[in-house]
């Protein structure tokens, strides 16, 4: 039930961060039934969720945290009934396809030291297809790739979206199924008494009993108003994107991807690369020069656009999952990967926080891993 007295919004839940996370989190509250508000800061906003690569990728995630690489392959496997509610509720088809990912490899100790971090998580997760593919064997699935790569693995649950066409058609399917948007919003505090949370923005406030923070990098100052722990960071990754090409690539691999409209995406992927501070052009250099030696036939290409884009990435590089032990009804969702985990947010932590049980992988994200002395090696 929704008032509007004297500027207090009323709601169920209130959704902070209007990107790839916030709202799927959203859609999938609004497909429970829940009354639900989401505030999004707007285009002041650093904007994560316009820089990404696209991927729907599980390859080589999690093998030195396994239930990480278990949640990845959750919503990975949760992705075509996402793409369908998409459709259905927004209009927009974010073109998923998963015909599986390459990952090239540009030497034998690159490809024996990806053989044994696949097999890692075959042997922990008891089923985790892979192939590994000689020069030979690669050349045959994809006929125009260089002799530089000395082979790949691929894996048949990788996939890829249209991510900006994701970002429109989540906002477009939350606001059918009743999610109400508000935009230019900065919030400024939170305060929690008697089971609710009031957040200020401006001369407006916000009251529900639940309050999901997946503001990005507005999430540490955040959370600490609400007894969280969220010290995620800013992580430059750039992409470069080609003019049109004729169709190429069908599959989505870790540095090239093909567009649904036929451009060519060069960039680390969101989740294996390390980051990179060299100055841009020097990476930008790398990143079209690893393009060039996967796919020979781009060198000719011309590039269109550059764009850098911060994500957000925590201490270990794993997400962040957590509800609040001081102020029940408060959780802090954020990760780096909004667009492979977007089937689980909308699909498995919308339900926790409307009261479903935590999903099993979770336990390992709390926020207070970092206040402990015990620290993961990176993620990707």
């Amino acid at each position: 039930m929704s008032h509007h007295a004297n500027n207090v919004i009323q709601s169920d839940v209130i959704v902070i961060g209007g990107g790839l996370v916030g709202t799927a989190v959203a859609y999938g509250l609004a497909l429970k039934g829940a009354d639900t508000v989401l505030l999004d800061q707007g285009d002041v906003a650093f904007r994560a969720s316009r820089g990404n690569f696209g991927l729907v990728w599980v390859q080589g995630k999690g093998h030195n945290l396994v239930d990480y690489a278990r949640w990845t392959r959750s919503s990975a496997v949760r992705w075509p009934a996402l793409a369908d509610a998409l459709l259905a509720d927004s209009g927009v088809d974010v073109q998923l396809k998963q015909p599986g990912g390459f990952h090239m490899c540009f030497s034998d100790e690159e490809l024996s030291e990806r053989q044994a971090r696949l097999q890692t998580l075959h042997d922990a997760l008891g089923d985790y297809p892979f192939e590994m593919l000689d020069a030979a064997e690669l050349k045959a699935r994809l006929p125009l790739i260089g002799p530089a790569v000395v082979g790949a693995s691929y894996t048949p649950q990788d996939g890829h979206v249209n991510p900006l066409k994701l970002l429109r058609a989540l906002h477009g399917a939350a606001q059918t199924r009743g999610v109400r948007y508000h935009s230019d919003v900065a919030v400024g505090r939170i305060e929690y008494g008697s089971g609710e949370f009031r957040v200020t923005a401006g001369e407006r406030r916000y009251v529900a009993g639940k309050v999901v923070l997946a503001a990005g990098l507005g999430n540490p100052h955040l959370a600490r108003q609400v007894g969280l722990h969220a010290p995620v960071a800013p992580n430059r990754g750039q992409v470069l994107i080609s003019e049109r090409v004729r169709p190429f690539l069908d599959y989505p691999t870790i540095n090239v991807r093909q567009t649904d409209e036929g451009t060519v995406q060069l960039g680390d992927s969101m989740e294996e690369a390390g980051f990179d501070d060299l100055t841009s052009t020097e990476v930008l250099a790398t990143i079209a020069r690893r393009g060039v030696s996967t796919f020979p036939l781009l060198r000719d290409v011309r590039l269109i656009r550059a764009w850098g884009a911060l994500r957000v990435m925590s201490p270990d590089g794993f997400p962040i999952y957590q509800q609040s032990p001081t102020q029940p009804g408060a959780f802090v969702v954020t990760c780096h990967s909004g667009v492979t985990l977007a089937a689980a947010h909308a699909l498995r932590i919308a339900p926790w926080i409307l009261g479903a049980s935590m999903p099993d992988e979770l336990g390992v994200f709390a926020g207070e891993r970092f206040l402990t002395d015990k620290v993961f090696t990176h993620a990707h």
